[in-house]
């Protein structure tokens, strides 16, 4: 199974949120899972790719520290690894395209980004570059975004209004779900969810460690029940026989041993599928 990963992904963003360093500890936790894994360098996002998605002087403005990131602050080392992080996101859509499968961007950050703006963690919109770019590339007419974070992705609402992008098929969770009394419903649920994707050229799943009981900015579904989540998820998508690429999106327990736990389980269960 593919990673598209770079320690050029990674940096301190001097921030609560761990997104921008979790990779590489995602990553190493990984590899001890004792799952053949194989570590890919992932293209950077162009200013031009980012610019499918974003007005261009934002993307210009940010990725020059004359605006502030998603995390609050002017941060170089962010900026430097922005191209990355969005680039782990295509690279590995590209990948699920070609190999019919699936393959893994150990990002997130992503689904607060606006059309023009940053957000709650979350600089650029990396689902939506991700779409712009394969369907320029006519890799795809269709996009699926399945994002199964604690939050609702606005960011990319706002982004798919901006464009009158009806080709991209986009479900937030977090726009719905929210209490442990829905966790049965939620669950069941999720093969209909995944069926509603089945024209799409790619699914783009955003597995997120946010929604469990003891995250701090979450609160909902069990350790078990995220597991049952991604398993319902990966074997639905196989069974459609739609590409698959996932990535990591919010978790923000501590210790971060917590949210990699979370993490693990979603690439057992994504292993136990797709070998």
């Amino acid at each position: 199974m593919k990673i598209f990963y770079t320690d050029l992904m990674v940096a301190d963003s001097e921030s609560f949120s761990p997104s921008a360093h979790k990779p590489r500890e995602v990553v190493q936790s990984w590899q001890m899972l004792g799952i053949p894994l194989e570590l890919v360098a992932p293209e950077p996002v162009t200013v031009e790719q980012f610019a499918m998605a974003h007005d261009r002087r934002f993307v210009e403005d940010v990725l020059a520290c004359r605006r502030a990131n998603g995390f609050g602050n002017r941060s170089a080392a962010v900026a430097a690894s922005l191209p990355y992080t969005s680039g782990s996101m295509l690279t590995a859509a590209r990948e699920a395209v070609r190999n019919g499968r699936v393959a893994v961007a150990p990002c997130s950050g992503f689904h607060h980004a606006t059309y023009d703006n940053v957000q709650g963690f979350c600089t650029f919109n990396g689902l939506m570059v991700t779409a712009c770019v394969l369907r320029f590339e006519a890799l795809v007419n269709r996009v699926g975004i399945l994002d199964f974070d604690q939050h609702w992705g606005n960011g990319t609402d706002d982004i798919l209004r901006q464009l009158s992008a009806d080709w991209v098929r986009h479900y937030s969770a977090g726009a719905e779900w929210d209490s442990p009394k829905q966790a049965t419903r939620f669950l069941d649920a999720i093969p209909r969810l995944v069926e509603s994707m089945a024209d799409c050229g790619v699914i783009l799943y955003q597995a997120g460690a946010d929604p469990h009981v003891d995250d701090p900015l979450g609160g909902w579904l069990t350790t078990e029940q995220l597991r049952e989540r991604d398993r319902l998820v990966f074997e639905n998508v196989a069974t459609l026989g739609v590409p698959i690429a996932w990535n990591l999106a919010g978790g923000y327990q501590t210790p971060l041993r917590n949210v990699l736990d979370i993490h693990d389980n979603t690439m057992r269960e994504c292993a136990a599928v797709f070998g």
